[in-house]
């Protein structure tokens, strides 16, 4: 079952006084269970499309069915969809509050929905991507940069998931650090059992996380690769 059906997909951003279009008629379908990539350079409109997505771009155009159900333009996502849609950040900073300690990074998600066992709960979290109790009280410049963004990924953990967008999740990382979050987010997929929509300019990292990919142009979708393409690494070839 496709999780994602996405048919002619436009966005476009005011530009002097006229529009640019960032995503250009776009259609793909992401299937239950799998991690379908979008590779492309910064600007080609990736992002854009994993923000629609996740809810914080709402002016767009086309047909988007997510998770069975029917999305339209301008309208906030239900209850059900916001919790089984998470999305990782490209800078594991930036997408933490600088002033809130990691416990009550992770304390709200669950205290707005009145989830119970909040405290257990936590903890679970940090121990499934590798981190200590201690890092509760924590704030994030006292983490490291990999330690950030295992924080990003039990955050979005913490509502169990059906589908994971994941924008350049280890670009602003440590080479030494990439393959750890790498090798996290695929033990975690088979774990749980989720679905990933990740994007990402580096080949080998979709090579690495992917049964399925396209490359984007200027807001367009210009060729898919299967799981035989990125195994044989004919997707490096392409302009990335």
């Amino acid at each position: 079952m496709a999780l994602i059906d996405i048919q002619q997909l436009q966005v476009s951003f005011p530009h002097g006084f006229e529009h640019r279009i960032v995503v250009n008629s776009v259609s793909f379908r992401v299937e239950e269970g799998e991690t379908f990539s979008l590779i492309g350079a910064s600007g080609c409109g990736k992002s854009t499309i994993l923000r629609v997505l996740a809810g914080l771009q709402k002016e767009w155009s086309g047909e988007i069915t997510l998770l069975g159900e029917t999305l339209k333009p301008k309208q906030r996502f239900s209850s059900t969809l916001r919790a089984q849609v998470q999305m990782v950040f490209q800078d594991p900073y930036a997408s933490l509050h600088p002033n809130h300690t990691i416990h009550r990074t992770l304390s709200e998600p669950l205290a707005i929905r009145r989830e119970r066992n909040i405290e257990p709960r936590i903890l679970s979290a940090l121990n499934q991507v590798g981190l200590s109790e201690n890092i509760a009280m924590r704030y994030p410049h006292q983490l490291s940069g990999g330690q950030r963004q295992r924080v990003a990924i039990a955050r979005a953990l913490l509502l169990k998931p059906k589908l994971l967008l994941l924008d350049e999740p280890t670009s602003a990382l440590d080479m030494s650090v990439q393959a750890e979050i790498l090798n996290l987010l695929n033990h975690l997929k088979q774990e749980y059992g989720m679905t990933y929509l990740l994007v990402s300019h580096d080949a080998d990292v979709i090579a690495h996380m992917s049964e399925r990919a396209a490359l984007m142009e200027n807001g367009n979708i210009v060729k898919p690769f299967s799981r035989q393409d990125l195994s044989s690494a004919s997707h490096t070839t392409a302009a990335i």
